[in-house]
C-alpha cells in the first residue's frame, strides 16, 4: 500500500499545521466552531425555538440556552427516530449510537448527523494516526491491520429512515473506503450481535494476519487478548502478532491494565495511545506518547463548555469556555456539537492538566463517584489509591467496582470493594490498609470521615474469584467493548447483584 501510505503522511503533514494552530489560538477556534454552529442551526425547531438567529455572543447563547441532559433532549430523539428533520440540526439524521448509559440503565439514543461522522469521529480517528506517526517516524503501522474490538455491534432498525446500534457499528457502517482497506476482521464479523460467538470468528480470522495495531476499551481488549493465547497455545501475543506496535484505548482509565499488557505484550516498542471518544463526540487524544493526559481537540465541530463541579448544585451554575478555565480544578463538561447536541452536560468531568496546549485528563463522573457519607470520592482517587496499593503489594487489578457499606445501628459506615486480581497482594490487608491511607492523603473529604473511625471504618476488601465480573457483565447482557464495569456508585446496586453470583 506505498500510494496509500504517501497520501496518509501528505495529509498528516497538513493536518498536524491546523492542530498546532488551535493549539496557539484556542478561543479564536472555538469561537469560529460556536458560529458556525449556530449559524447552521438557526432554521431548525431548536434554533427558532432560542432565537439563535439574533445570537451574537457566547454569553447571550449562554443566558437563552439551559444546560441540558438526556432527558431534556429525549422528546426531540424521539421524533428523529420516527423520521422528523431538521429538529436540532440542520442535515438528516438517520443514525444513533445506542450508549450503554454509566448514568443510568435506560439506553440512551444519541443523534449521529454526517458532520459528526465524517468532521469529529472520523477526523478524530485520522488525528490519531498523525500523532502516532509524527511520534513514532519509523513506525510500521500501515504495513499491518488494525484490529478493532467493538461491542456487541448490531444494526437494528428503528424505522425504514432510521437505524441504532453502538457507535462502533454506526462507524463500521459508515467507514470510509480507505479506512476499510487496513481494519480486520471483516465488517460482517465485526457487526456479530453475541460478543462471544463473535469473539471466536475474531480469533480465528486475524490470527494468520499481520495485526500492527489494536484498539478499544482495555478490558475487552484483555479477554481477546487471553483468548488468542488460549487458541494458539502461544505464550505471548508478541508469538502471535510479532509486527503489534500500538494499543489506542480508551472508555476507563488504562492505569489498573496496564502491568497486564506488558505481560502479555512483552516488549519496550509496544506504545499505548489514550483517546477521549464516546457517543457524543471524539474529545480528546494523547497527542504525546510520554505524557499521561491528553490533547482537548478543539476544531473538530464541538463547541466545549466548563461546570466547577462544586457549582452543579447551583440553579444558575457558571458554565467558562476554554478561554475562562483554570488548570487542577474538576469541571463537568458541556458540550454543543454538530450532531445536534445543545449545551448537553455528558457526565463526564475533566481537569486541566495544563492551558496553551489545553491538555485534560478525564477525573471521573458527575454521578460515578461515592458520597454516602459526604466523602466525594471520585473515579480519579479511587484509580490513584489502587495504584498506590498495588505498588506496596505487587498485586495487579484485574477488574473492580466499589460502593458503600451503609451504617446500621450498632456500625459505622465503610466502603466495599470488590476486586478481581490478576496477580493477588502479597497481603491484603495490607493492599486495604494502602488502599484506605492513599485516599485519605488525596482526599481530604474522605480523611475527615476516616479520622478516629467517626464516620467510616476501614474499606472492606473482598477478593473475587478469576472470572466472576465476566460472569456478572455476562448475566446484566453487558458483554462487549461498548460496556463498561462501573467503577463507583453511590449506592449497593452492583455491589449486591455480584454478591448474588458468589452465593449460588
Amino acid at each position: 500500500m506505498p500510494l496509500l501510505n504517501s497520501i496518509i503522511s501528505w495529509v498528516n503533514v497538513k493536518r498536524l499545521h491546523q492542530i498546532e494552530l488551535f493549539k496557539k489560538y484556542p478561543y479564536d477556534v472555538q469561537q469560529e466552531v460556536f458560529t458556525k454552529l449556530v449559524e447552521q442551526a438557526t432554521r431548525t425547531t431548536w434554533g427558532v425555538q432560542y432565537g439563535y438567529d439574533s445570537i451574537i455572543s457566547i454569553g447571550e447563547y449562554q443566558q437563552r440556552v439551559p444546560v441540558s441532559t438526556y432527558e431534556d433532549l429525549k422528546p426531540y430523539i424521539n421524533r428523529l427516530r420516527e423520521g422528523e428533520q431538521n429538529l436540532v440540526w440542520p442535515s438528516e439524521i438517520k443514525w444513533f449510537a445506542k450508549s450503554s448509559g454509566t448514568t443510568s440503565d435506560k439506553s440512551k439514543f444519541i443523534p449521529v448527523s454526517n458532520e459528526a461522522l465524517e468532521d469529529c469521529h472520523f477526523r478524530g480517528g485520522k488525528d490519531v494516526i498523525a500523532f502516532y506517526t509524527r511520534e513514532r517516524p519509523e513506525n510500521g503501522i500501515l504495513k499491518g491491520k488494525a484490529l478493532t474490538l467493538g461491542g456487541s455491534a448490531e444494526v437494528n432498525k428503528f424505522s425504514n429512515q432510521s437505524y441504532f446500534g453502538d457507535l462502533s457499528a454506526v462507524i463500521i457502517e459508515n467507514l470510509p473506503f480507505w479506512a476499510q482497506i487496513i481494519r480486520t476482521p471483516a465488517a460482517e464479523i465485526a457487526l456479530i450481535p453475541d460478543f462471544e460467538e463473535k469473539l471466536e470468528k475474531i480469533i480465528r480470522h486475524t490470527v494468520t494476519e499481520n495485526v500492527t495495531s489494536i484498539a478499544g476499551v482495555p478490558s475487552w481488549n484483555l479477554v481477546l487478548l487471553h483468548a488468542i493465547l488460549d487458541y494458539t497455545g502461544k505464550p505471548n501475543i508478541l508469538e502471535v502478532w510479532p509486527n503489534l506496535e500500538l494499543f489506542t484505548h480508551g472508555g476507563v482509565s488504562f492505569a489498573p491494565y496496564r502491568e497486564q499488557f506488558k505481560k502479555l505484550i512483552p516488549t519496550e516498542k509496544m506504545s499505548y495511545l489514550e483517546t477521549y471518544n464516546a457517543s457524543e463526540g471524539f474529545f480528546g487524544i494523547q497527542d504525546e506518547l510520554d505524557r499521561d493526559d491528553m490533547l482537548l481537540m478543539l476544531d473538530l465541530g464541538i463547541f466545549y463548555e466548563f461546570v466547577p463541579t462544586e457549582k452543579l448544585d447551583d440553579p444558575n451554575p457558571p458554565a467558562y469556555t476554554v478561554g475562562e478555565v483554570e488548570t487542577g480544578v474538576n469541571y463537568a463538561m458541556v458540550i454543543s456539537t454538530n450532531g445536534g447536541l445543545w449545551r448537553y452536560m455528558i457526565g463526564d468531568t475533566v481537569v486541566f492538566t495544563s492551558l496553551f496546549p489545553h491538555r485534560i485528563k478525564i477525573s471521573g463522573r458527575t454521578s460515578y463517584y461515592i458520597n454516602a457519607f459526604g466523602e466525594e470520592v471520585i473515579l480519579n482517587n479511587a484509580e490513584r489509591a489502587l495504584m498506590a496499593a498495588c505498588n506496596a503489594t505487587g498485586a495487579i487489578v484485574k477488574e473492580y467496582t466499589a460502593g458503600p457499606v451503609f451504617m446500621s445501628d450498632h456500625s459505622k459506615g465503610a466502603h466495599q470493594w470488590m476486586i478481581e486480581f490478576d496477580t493477588p497482594p502479597d497481603n491484603l490487608a495490607r493492599f486495604g490498609n494502602v488502599l484506605d491511607k492513599s485516599l485519605c492523603s488525596i482526599n481530604s473529604d474522605y480523611e475527615a470521615k476516616r479520622h478516629k473511625n467517626i464516620t467510616l471504618k476501614k474499606p472492606v476488601i473482598v477478593s473475587l474469584e478469576p472470572g466472576t465480573f465476566y460472569k456478572w457483565m455476562q448475566k446484566r447482557g453487558k458483554l462487549g467493548g461498548q460496556n463498561k464495569i462501573p467503577r463507583l456508585a453511590n449506592d449497593r446496586k452492583y455491589l449486591d447483584e455480584l454478591s448474588d453470583i458468589l452465593t449460588r
